[in-house]
């Protein structure tokens, strides 16, 4: 069954917004960021950081996501620091374990993409073609499941 977060993630994709843009965006209650902010900070990761086919802008804000609940503030703390870097390798591996990379290229196996800064017009037969919504989906479950197994000292949830 898929979470609240990934449907409303996925709603967004479809309408337009980015991969990025639609995790991040879905993350709103959570973060307590309001929708504009959210798809503005969010904006430049599309198409694996904008159009370049690098790390999946899904990833990107899941990870995004994971430092504004979980993140350091701290210049010195090593320990601190390697806690979350391990949890970010941590939701990678997960979206990895799912579809055996991060990066934007890799995941478009098959398919002819370019990294023309113009994006593709969002048609029927785009949406078909395009495996990003899966991706999407799975960032906002297993931010959704890591989330729930290892709730935030400092939630921002409203409600």
């Amino acid at each position: 069954m898929m979470t609240e977060h990934a449907e409303k993630a996925c709603k967004l994709f479809t309408e337009g917004r980015n991969c990025a843009q639609a995790v991040f965006t879905a993350f709103c209650d959570v973060t307590g960021f309001d929708q504009e902010t959210a798809l503005l900070i969010s904006s430049s990761f599309g198409g694996g950081m904008g159009r370049m086919r690098e790390v999946c802008g899904a990833c990107s804000s899941m990870f995004m996501v994971a430092g504004l609940l979980y993140g350091y503030t701290s210049a010195n703390d090593i320990e601190e620091k390697a806690a979350h870097y391990r949890r970010i390798q941590e939701l990678a591996g997960q979206f990895k374990d799912v579809h055996e990379t991060i990066i934007c290229i890799d995941l478009l196996k098959g398919l002819k993409v370019n990294r023309d800064p113009v994006p593709e017009l969002r048609t029927e037969a785009y949406y078909k073609a395009r495996p990003c919504i899966r991706f999407v989906k799975t960032a906002a479950e297993i931010l959704d499941r890591y989330i729930a197994e290892n709730p935030p000292k400092n939630m921002q949830q409203k409600g």
